[in-house]
Formats: C-alpha cells, sequence, structure tokens
C-alpha cells in the first residue's frame, strides 16, 4: 500500500496528464468511476474491492469535477500571494490557495474548507497552466495538498484518496 503522499503524487500526476491533454484516461470515465478498467473486472474481486481500488486516473477526474465547480475569478481577487502566482511564480502557490480557500469558506459559510482548499487549488491550477503553463509543475500542487494537515486529514477520514466525494 502506497503512503498518503505517494498516492498524492499519482492523483496530481493524473491531474497534470489530464488538464494538458494526455491520453491515460482514454478507457476510464465518471460515468464508469468504480475503478473498473475498459477490461472485464478480474472474476475474484469483489464489488466492494472494485469501488475502493485506488486509480490515480479516475480521483484526478473527481478532482478536476470539483475544480469546475469553484467560481472564483482570480484575475478581481486582490491577494499578494495570487498576484504572484498569475506572474509564473510558483513558489507562492500553497499560500495563495490557502488565502482563496479561506476567503470563500468567510463568504460560504456552508463550504467545508476541505473541500474548498481542494477546489480552488485545482481552479487554481487550471487557470495557471492556462496563463503560463510552462512554470507549471506537479510538485506545487504535490506540496500544497500533502502540507496542509487539515485536507490530509480530511481525506484520510474519507478513507483515502480512492473514498473522496463518493
Amino acid at each position: 500500500m502506497a503512503t498518503f503522499e505517494e498516492q498524492t503524487e499519482c492523483v496530481v500526476e493524473a491531474l497534470f496528464s489530464d488538464l494538458l491533454g494526455g491520453d491515460e484516461s482514454d478507457c476510464r470515465s465518471l460515468e464508469t468511476d468504480l475503478g473498473v478498467r475498459c477490461a472485464v473486472p478480474e472474476p475474484e474481486q469483489s464489488a466492494e474491492e472494485l469501488r475502493t481500488k485506488f486509480d490515480p486516473v479516475v480521483i484526478a477526474s473527481r478532482l478536476r469535477r470539483m475544480g469546475d465547480q469553484c467560481n472564483m475569478d482570480f484575475e478581481s481577487v486582490s491577494s499578494e500571494a495570487l498576484a504572484e502566482v498569475l506572474k509564473g511564480k510558483m513558489e507562492k502557490f500553497g499560500s495563495a490557495v490557502e488565502t482563496l480557500s479561506q476567503s470563500w469558506c468567510d463568504q460560504n459559510p456552508e463550504l467545508v474548507y476541505e473541500r474548498a482548499f481542494l477546489c480552488v487549488s485545482v481552479k487554481l491550477l487550471m487557470h495557471v497552466i492556462k496563463k503560463v503553463s510552462a512554470m507549471v509543475q506537479p510538485i506545487q500542487l504535490i506540496k500544497a495538498i500533502n502540507g496542509n494537515s487539515r485536507v490530509r486529514n480530511h481525506i484520510e477520514a474519507c478513507g483515502g484518496w480512492e473514498n473522496l466525494d463518493n
């Protein structure tokens, strides 16, 4: 079993592949989001095992869907860290996501901070990739997620990445 950090790395790499136009997910989609690949499942696997199987491509699809739920206009937000990120200075990515997530939660008290953090981080990543894709590396998102104990604890409390947003 991979560590949380290793799983995060796999999920973020799959997300980057998806966002940058990779074709890894040709065989999988949200409609078949049970961790089942196009091939016929092995007969000895139970339905429960298929649902809880760690599949970074499927999890990346869930994260992208979460990012799509974020309606924040980054160009109109006043934040020093965000301004740096929008210029391609990605070392401020984690602090920009933290500030934006907290702000979004303050404006929408029904939001759970950890979910807001994941939504904002993916949406900001998508936005920055469109502006300065050469400056964006998976490590920035990996560090942001792994470095936030609240988000990590939330994901682990859900039963791990494979059960996030089920």
